[in-house]
């Protein structure tokens, strides 16, 4: 893990987050705290409730109980969303026919906001460059989507996250379907994201063998719970 850090400023929080479906309780008095700049890796056994956890952190789930913060905000008065990216799971499983190049999957969160009808068509073409440059897939922007390896196809959604110049990128299982060659060269991307670009990055995965000299938090769910910084568990 990374060596300990001076104190910074915490961009997540969570409060006693509780969380059911129906009468299945899957989240209880989840307490944790994320810092920027780290790290994370969000671990446990299928079902243990890691991606409605993330979900709940992106306000796509409302907690019964509990709250989350995000850069010193309750959620619900959070409005700076341009702050965080997300790539949810298995983005292999998009239209793989869809006649989308890579420049314009990764720009359509530019043009999905009124503001950037307006704009110069040299900035939308700024930023876009530029996310692709950080993942090393520029040469690629006029290659269409559904003709790249899976591997690229999850750098392209990584550029697709990074558009907006996020401080805080969420991440749904972003390895599943990746070859361990791919895998590899992936966690090497995130983890000059996190040192050099000092992006935030909160992971959830089934096994962080490959990432763990990487990380420097990590939050393991058993049971309902959350604890920091646990042993590997399997499936």
């Amino acid at each position: 893990m990374k060596a300990d850090e001076q104190m910074k400023e915490t961009v997540l929080k969570g409060k006693n987050i509780s969380f059911k479906y129906g009468n299945s309780i899957i989240l209880e008095n989840c307490n944790f705290a994320v810092e920027q700049g780290d790290f994370t890796v969000l671990i446990g056994a299928n079902g243990s409730g890691k991606s409605t956890l993330l979900k709940i952190c992106l306000g796509l789930l409302n907690p019964y109980n509990g709250e989350i913060e995000l850069f010193g905000k309750p959620i619900k008065e959070f409005k700076d969303w341009d702050k965080i990216g997300y790539v949810s799971q298995r983005i292999d499983a998009f239209n793989k026919g869809f006649p989308a190049t890579v420049e314009e999957v990764v720009k359509s969160p530019l043009y999905a906001k009124s503001k950037f009808f307006n704009r110069d068509k040299k900035l939308i073409d700024g930023l876009t460059d530029k996310a692709l440059d950080i993942v090393g897939m520029q040469d690629y922007n006029k290659r269409l989507i559904g003709r790249l390896s899976v591997g690229q196809q999850q750098r392209v959604f990584i550029a697709k996250a990074l558009v907006n110049n996020p401080t805080m990128v969420f991440m749904d299982e972003p390895t599943a379907g990746i070859d361990n060659k791919s895998e590899k060269e992936f966690y090497n991307l995130l983890n000059e994201l996190s040192n050099d670009k000092g992006i935030t990055i909160i992971m959830v995965t089934h096994d962080y063998t490959d990432v763990k000299d990487m990380v420097n938090k990590v939050f393991c769910l058993t049971d309902g719970q959350i604890a920091e910084q646990c042993a590997d568990i399997p499936d």
